[in-house]
């Protein structure tokens, strides 16, 4: 890689900031200043130090963060009219591609995963992996045993169309609060399947992606990069540990 792109990534530059830098003399690379910004490096193995510290993480090729997302933000990685949930990361990311990977209502709330990495999201979201999706519900109604008997079944919406069997049960003592698992993607999905029965949704919260669970210290709005460990746990569950 070049040295200029390596230090756009791990710095957040312009490309054109990266040179001068490097040109300026304030970058070493493996104990030997570089001043050629067009240099290749092993960004893997590279030991890169800009006015004399380590820069800290180092390069990595794909971003996988989890966003806690608030009311009124948009699942979308651009919008001319509404924040999105990559404005949200924007400035700390600000030369990384990333995209929600999966959907959110503007209205719902709760863990949206951003990443760069296509291969990782089409994983984790393609209908044969059966990533499933776990949210907290509030509805204008109570839970009732034909909804839960319903959702186990595969419930067949307005136009026809038959969803795979998913679950539904009490989240506490208030009857009109239910978590639900999903195990496919489709459009307003929870929305459309309490439509059947006659049950209006007020509130629709995330609480996690396959095994991995919301981080309960993320405010809304607030973010940080998944573990490790978390992206095996998410890659494992679409089959691809």
């Amino acid at each position: 890689m070049r040295l200029d792109r390596y230090l756009s990534q791990c710095l957040g530059l312009t490309r054109s900031e990266s040179r001068r830098l490097a040109a300026a003399g304030r970058v070493a690379v493996d104990g030997a200043v570089c001043k050629k910004a067009d240099c290749q490096i092993n960004e893997t193995s590279a030991q890169v130090w800009v006015d004399g510290k380590p820069l800290e993480g180092g390069y990595r090729k794909y971003l996988y963060l989890m966003l806690n997302k608030p009311a009124g933000v948009v699942s979308a990685a651009r919008d001319r009219r509404d924040v999105t949930v990559v404005d949200l990361v924007r400035d700390a990311c600000p030369r990384r591609e990333l995209f929600p990977a999966g959907r959110l209502d503007k209205t719902s709330t709760g863990f949206v995963l951003l990443t760069d990495d296509g291969a990782f999201a089409h994983d984790i979201l393609a209908p044969g992996r059966h990533v499933s999706k776990q949210y907290l519900v509030t509805l204008d109604t109570p839970l009732t045993g034909a909804m839960t008997a319903g959702f186990a079944a595969g419930v067949t919406l307005a136009d026809g169309q038959t969803l795979a069997p998913a679950e539904v049960g009490p989240a506490g003592a208030d009857p009109c609060v239910v978590r639900v698992v999903l195990h496919q993607g489709v459009y307003h999905q929870i929305k459309r399947m309490f439509g059947v029965f006659g049950a209006g949704v007020n509130g629709l919260h995330r609480e996690a992606i396959g095994p991995v669970a919301l981080d309960p210290a993320l405010a809304p709005g607030q973010w940080r990069e998944l573990t490790g460990e978390e992206v095996s746990a998410l890659r494992a569950a679409a089959g691809k540990g």
